[in-house]
């Protein structure tokens, strides 16, 4: 039986382009085991390249954990959803190469799929990337990755 786990993946910019930093979660779906955490901060960015940056790390990390598995990618960003999903073409030329790095690290896993939740149901990873900017604001970059398990 193949493995499934959850990524939840969030980022945030304060100023878009402004202070960025990203959280991804790791979960493991069947028990709701939280298998990685991680964080870290971007220096200036738009908050479009935080939430692909908060996609992209979780995708790897769930590839680290469990290559070949079945992945739930859940993320308040409708447009990194529906882009990833196929549904909406990619116009903007700096989020192409984001989308190809985050197509890449889903190769190393099985199904990926896509789902929109509020962000009320993003919340741990939303937690993570407001951390990200608050150590980056106060003490630079803190780059965080916390395994479980």
């Amino acid at each position: 039986m193949t493995r499934r786990l959850v990524v939840e993946a969030d980022g945030g910019s304060r100023g878009n382009p402004g202070l960025a930093g990203y959280g991804a979660v790791v979960r493991d779906a069947a028990t709701g085991e939280v298998l990685a955490e991680l964080s870290d901060g971007l220096g200036r960015a738009t908050n479009n390249v935080a939430e692909y940056s908060g996609l992209i790390a979780g995708l790897r990390a769930a590839a680290g954990i469990a290559p070949g598995a079945d992945v739930e990618v859940r993320m308040d960003s409708k447009l990194v959803v529906e882009q990833m999903s196929g549904r909406w073409q990619i116009k903007h030329p700096a989020m192409r190469p984001l989308a190809a790095e985050a197509r890449q690290a889903a190769g190393a896993l099985g199904r990926v799929s896509y789902t929109w939740v509020p962000r009320s149901r993003n919340a741990h990873a939303d937690r993570l990337a407001n951390e990200a900017m608050d150590a980056a604001r106060n003490a630079g970059p803190i780059g965080g990755t916390r395994l479980s398990g």
